[in-house]
């Protein structure tokens, strides 16, 4: 049976379709059909029509987060369902899965307070009238999202666009439809009016004609940096706001001083959480120079014995990457990695014998680098770590931004003067101390440099996608005295 997309309230089959692989297998876990761009059309039509049909956009917001927390309650009714889609299509642990789901949620229920907080500006006037600032909603959404968790990274754009008053198209990643649809689905029967959210499946061709369309009102992508760099140039064409999310090589820093017992177990979770598909990984560890070979030492051993396995096994640490097809890719940066001579010091093969065999699975990988490197550089989305020395801080600086992107870092220290010295010079939108991988709602999200442009989460994450408006009310009796005499 093909699984349809949403237009409006109408569920639609173009006669095109896609398939949906389980990565731990190779089987097709669901038939996709996928939007043309007449179907496009008229999902932004649809969502033009709901912005003043239904009189969304002016919907007193405490009805608008009624909607969102009923969201949120259908997502926690069907987590298990949503979890093991999520699962099916992109080979995610299944207990990340579940994690993801309670975190989706969650930005439904944050959003559905947060909307009432979008509290206008009295301003002092410098004349006779009375001003004010405003927020209203930028109007029709484009959201494209990831493959590697659909569940929050959908979650975390739909909640706040919706929240703030606008109406969305998302078109899911082609690798992981699923969840998307289902969003869709719940959102209808949360009481949304039709066309407030729709979601359009299929391959690139869709995304382009939706980001395209002059329809719509501003674009809002997670993705690699350079469909996003080619989603800014159209924004930038069109002039209209766009969020981008892109790409990380997040270096994480490990100083001598630093508890390694804790360094040790949180930069495994930096590096091979989500078989390390996430843009926001640890993926360059800098490791002060004189517990450089401790620390690796133990590094390496704690990596080479993570479990790696079945996504639906619960002792699986780290389990398949998300599609075949990304598994040569990461295995080509492993050939470009011994070209260049890094030291491969655990990892960088397919496991062998039994399920390995059928599922797109590769080892955890640890490469001893220096920060030149090709594969110290690309953003590789894999379980793949570059382990560089480091002999001062200045260094570390340097090294450490030597980078085109500036998403994230860790900083494992027991110095505070030092973690807050280094957390402040390094470029990235988010650092960790002692720590990594925390996020929570209520914090913005996002990077710098070739990381993308915007902030998500928290209440800025919601104005993101409002615009202000200034009014000024004259109070004026008499009428202006113009033209001169």
């Amino acid at each position: 049976m093909v699984k349809k997309f949403l237009v409006g309230a109408e569920w639609r089959d173009s006669g095109r379709t896609f398939d949906s692989i389980f990565p731990g297998d190779g089987s097709v876990t669901a038939q996709v059909a996928a939007a043309s761009e007449q179907d496009v059309d008229d999902a932004v039509r649809a969502a033009r029509d709901a912005m003043s049909k239904s009189a969304w956009r002016d919907m007193p917001a405490h009805h608008r987060g009624r909607l969102l927390a009923r969201m949120a309650d259908l997502i926690d009714r069907d987590s298990s369902m949503l979890a093991d889609l999520q699962t099916r299509d992109n080979g995610k642990p299944l207990a990340e899965s579940e994690a993801q789901v309670a975190a989706a949620a969650e930005f439904f229920r944050y959003y559905a307070s947060v909307c009432e907080t979008s509290e206008g500006q009295v301003v002092p006037s410098r004349g006779n009238y009375f001003s004010f600032v405003d927020w209203e909603p930028v109007g029709v959404v484009a959201s494209i999202t990831p493959w590697n968790s659909p569940l929050t990274h959908e979650a975390q754009k739909l909640a706040p666009a919706l929240a703030a008053g606008n109406t969305v198209i998302m078109k899911s990643s082609e690798v992981t439809p699923q969840v998307g649809l289902e969003y869709g689905r719940l959102a209808l029967e949360a009481g949304f009016p039709a066309g407030v959210l729709n979601v359009v499946t299929g391959l690139g061709d869709v995304g382009k004609a939706l980001v395209s369309h002059p329809g719509v009102n501003m674009i809002s992508f997670t993705g690699g940096t350079e469909t996003g760099r080619a989603i800014g140039a159209i924004a930038g064409r069109r002039t209209i706001p766009a969020i981008l999310e892109l790409g990380g090589k997040s270096p994480n820093i490990i100083f001598a001083d630093a508890n390694l017992d804790l360094a040790v177990q949180g930069s495994l979770v930096a590096i091979f959480h989500n078989a390390g598909q996430s843009c926001l990984a640890g993926s360059r560890v800098f490791v002060e120079r004189s517990i450089y070979d401790k620390f690796v030492d133990r590094f390496v051993g704690a990596a080479s014995a993570l479990a790696l396995g079945d996504p639906y096994d619960r002792h699986t640490a780290v389990a398949t990457v998300s599609s075949f097809e990304h598994r040569s890719r990461i295995e080509n940066w492993f050939e470009v990695a011994r070209k260049e001579g890094a030291a491969f010091l655990c990892g960088g093969r397919r496991p062998s014998g039994g399920a390995f065999e059928r599922g797109a699975y590769i080892e955890p990988t640890v490469l001893a680098t220096t920060n030149d490197m090709t594969i110290a550089h690309e953003e590789i989305f894999g379980p793949v770590a570059c382990v560089i020395p480091f002999d001062d801080e200045a260094q570390l600086i340097r090294l450490a931004n030597e980078s085109p992107f500036g998403l994230a870092a860790g900083v494992w220290t027991e110095d505070y003067r030092r973690a807050l010295t280094v957390g402040r010079r390094v470029n990235a939108g988010t650092v960790w101390i002692n720590t990594y991988k925390s996020t929570a709602v209520n914090m913005p999200f996002g990077g710098n440099k070739a990381s993308g442009v915007g902030r998500e989460a928290g209440v800025d994450g919601m104005q993101a996608y409002m615009v202000r408006k200034a009014y000024y009310l004259s109070l004026d009796r008499q009428p202006a005295s113009w033209p001169p005499a």
